[in-house]
């Protein structure tokens, strides 16, 4: 039986906490439903970051399914709301409130030049849009 979520407003949202349930049941891999291009990119930056397997979009005619495989290493992740705006100089701020511990896990952000963890953004130097966390 396929597992789909339904969605609400919010698909990244819903898509990363249904990740993060998934993880926590220790599943092996889970689907998400609807797709997006911001989705992808962000789930790109999991896997680059060993975060999440890779991950699949099946094509259904109705919003297109993506297949994630996980890895058992969340312990969390969730998108920050509101998204703020950041500077080069504000970093660490953020990483203060939304991680655990200096050097553990990552913040994403969308920036001029696309979606990338706050630590290439901070070598870039350039600043942008925090979307989401995950540790």
């Amino acid at each position: 039986m396929i597992e789909v979520i339904k969605m609400l407003n919010d698909i990244l949202a819903s898509a990363l906490s249904k990740i993060l349930n998934a993880e926590k049941r220790s599943k092996k891999e889970c689907l998400v439903k609807p797709s997006s291009k911001l989705l992808k990119k962000i789930l790109e930056v999991m896997k680059d970051n060993l975060y999440i397997g890779n991950f699949v979009e099946i094509n259904d005619n109705k919003g297109n399914v993506l297949k994630i495989s996980l890895l058992n290493k969340i312990n969390n992740c969730n998108v920050i709301k509101p998204r703020h705006s950041v500077k080069t100089e504000s970093f660490e701020k953020f990483e203060k409130r939304y991680l655990p511990a200096k050097g553990f896990g990552i913040i994403i952000i969308s920036t001029n030049q696309g979606i990338m963890t706050i630590d290439e953004a901070r070598e870039k130097k350039i600043g942008g849009k925090l979307i989401a966390y995950c540790y």
